[in-house]
This record gives structure tokens, sequence and C-alpha cells, in this order.
């Protein structure tokens, strides 16, 4: 993990503004391929954020012309590099679409450019994905006798149905930002000259809303993937209550009342 005042030679960068974290993946000349380096910094950033009650939303995006290009294949046919495939999983995707998914603040996944295997389920794994006209998402697995991980068989079917998800991951088409959005894989596209001012919009929007109710939205999703109707309106019932126990709910209520925008705090 770094910031923005240290040396851009990091694998990530981590950038805390107004409340907005920015965490940007930071090997350009590798298209932000995963490697060992860029896997920890990403855990630790994504940690960092986690801990950090300023922190209230997060983007998640790419330096130069890609998002991520998924694993860094030099690195699986070093011996001296790879971990091994179990390790490879567990230690390294689980841990990150894991946390991408569990920590209760919102992710906007700002893909900038080529989001291939790995690193478009990583974007999958957001709860707003935004990309520039000039992205693109692939699953690469397929082309190498594997299979989508990093959550890619749980998120994709759901985003876009089975039918159009078991296509893509076998075919590993190419799919641009504008199919993706037109499919529903992601929130919305723009043009590149103002993808940066309309993620970084986004990014405030979110920053100033109350956290802790979208981050019992985001437990409630995450619990309604496996549920029937009934066992949802149950979990809807007790996350309601508890969102109701907030700061932020009382203080939206009252703003309403008063005529007044709110000033939530996150809490």
């Amino acid at each position: 993990m770094t910031t923005a005042s240290e040396t851009d030679t990091k694998a990530v960068l981590l950038e805390i503004e107004d409340s907005l974290a920015r965490i940007t993946l930071n090997r350009p000349e590798a298209y932000n391929s995963i490697d060992h380096d860029l896997a920890s910094q990403l855990i630790e950033a994504l940690d960092a954020c986690a801990e950090n009650k300023e922190v209230r939303a997060i983007i998640l995006t790419g330096a130069g012309k890609a998002f991520c290009a998924g694993q860094d294949l030099k690195e699986v046919m070093d011996p001296e590099r790879m971990p091994g495939f179990e390790r490879l999983l567990e230690d390294r995707y689980a841990a990150i679409v894991n946390r991408l998914r569990t920590i209760e603040k919102p992710f906007v996944a700002a893909v900038n450019g080529i989001a291939a295997g790995a690193g478009a389920n990583f974007a999958l794994a957001c709860d707003i994905i935004v990309a520039s006209e000039k992205a693109s998402f692939t699953q690469v697995f397929s082309a190498i006798s594997l299979i989508p991980d990093s959550g890619g068989t749980f998120t994709l079917p759901r985003a876009i149905g089975h039918a159009k998800a078991s296509a893509l991951a076998m075919l590993g088409d190419k799919v641009s930002a504008e199919e993706a959005e037109r499919i529903g894989m992601i929130y919305k596209y723009f043009p590149l000259e103002s993808f940066e001012e309309e993620v970084t919009k986004i990014g405030k929007r979110l920053a100033a809303m109350p956290t802790k109710g979208l981050g019992l939205t985001k437990r409630a999703f995450n619990e309604g993937q496996h549920n029937s109707f009934a066992e949802q309106i149950k979990v809807e019932t007790r996350l309601q209550i508890e969102a109701s126990q907030t700061y932020d709910y009382n203080e939206g209520v009252t703003a309403f009342v008063e005529k007044r925008k709110p000033v939530f705090r996150g809490e």
C-alpha cells in the first residue's frame, strides 16, 4: 500500500481525500496484471480502507490503458515465483474478492480499459461498475483451459443470465463498454474525455451518503443471493431495524421534515 505522496513505482496506489478513497492498480507496463506484489498491496489497501472510519466510499481503477489484465502469466511460468494454484486462488484471488464483497462500504469499479480474466471479475465484485468507452471485458480463462475464478462463475450469470454468461465464459468473446451496459453487466459507460470527472462525481456522491445504510444494503443483497423470498423478507426486517437505529437515519428524517439537505456522518 502507498499514498499519492510516495513513489509511483508501487504496484498499488492509495489516495484518500474528503472521505473518498481511490485505489489504483499501478503496473501499466504489464496492463496491471496481477503478481504477488500487486495482490499483496491491493489486500493491504483494501484492509486500510476497511479500518479507516474516515473512508466512506472506494474507487478501484487502473493506471494506463488497462483496468486489470488478470494473472501475470510470466509469474505462473516461473517456478521460483509461482506459489501453486491452491495458494494463488485462496490467498490472492479469494482474499481480494471476498473483501470487495464484504467490506460494508460502497466500491466503484472504474474500468478505464482492458478488464480480462480475474481483472474482469474484480470489477464484477464491486457494487457499482462504470466504464470508459475504451473499456472491454473478457473471460479469457478458456483460452488456456481454465475456468473463470475470482467469483466470476457466481457474479457473471447473476448479472447477465446463465445463457449469456456461459457463452462468454466458454467462447471468451470480448464485450465492449457499450455492450456491457446494454446487457446489464455494468451500470454505465462514459466518453473517455468525461470518464474521470463522472467517476469522481459518483465517488464523491457515495462518500457523502449514509455509509452505514449503504453497507447494510450491500449485506442484504449478499444474503439475498441464497435466500428464499420469505427468508429475505426476514433479513430486510432485521437490517431495516438496524438501519433505523443509526445517526444518519435520524438526520435524514429530521432534514426531510425541516426541508433542508441532510449532513450524513456515515454512522
